[in-house]
């Protein structure tokens, strides 16, 4: 892994390839998916490991370890995604304007909202913004930011207490 991260060695890719690629299927396989989806998920997860094998680092993960935790969030957001149901009628035609007292009230909401989000701690409003408009996991932001998962998830979790107090105000 050390050698695709730092050389980008396509030989040393294609043998953890090998490897894991059939260990990842049956993982996917045992979760419930069928084996067309999780031989797509496998390719993806391989993807992945190549276009950020940069992210790896040995002193947080071994190699199984990084490579199951991508395939076990790539499953999640499959399942997140397919879950949804379909809605079944969908209104034709233009919307009916909304009533300018919701749109008051709503537009006042977004702006507390906002000064709570300015008035966190930056190391908070760091983690939510990345959480929340970047639309990244806790493991994610992990990975990006070098920080242990237990302070990630206490500081967001801080940081909403703080916003939902803010909001109730």
């Amino acid at each position: 892994m050390l050698l695709i991260r730092d050389d980008r060695c396509q030989t040393s890719f294609a043998a953890i390839f090998g490897h894991f690629a059939p260990r990842l299927k049956a993982f996917l396989i045992r979760s419930g998916l069928t084996p067309a989806v999780s031989e797509d998920l496998v390719q993806d997860v391989m993807q992945t490991v190549w276009r950020k094998a940069d992210m790896f680092d040995p002193r947080r993960a071994s190699v199984a370890t990084w490579l199951f935790t991508i395939a076990r969030n790539r499953r999640i957001d499959f399942l997140r995604k397919h879950a949804r149901p379909e809605p079944e009628n969908l209104p034709w035609g233009p919307e009916a304007e909304p009533d300018q007292a919701e749109v008051i009230g709503l537009k006042q909401e977004s702006d507390v909202l906002r000064q709570a989000l300015r008035e966190l701690p930056e190391k908070q409003r760091v983690l939510v913004e990345k959480a929340y408009f970047g639309d990244l996991t806790h493991t994610e932001i992990a990975a990006e930011t070098g920080l242990p998962l237990g302070t990630i998830k206490s500081r967001i979790r801080l940081a909403l207490d703080r916003l939902r107090h803010a909001m109730s105000s």
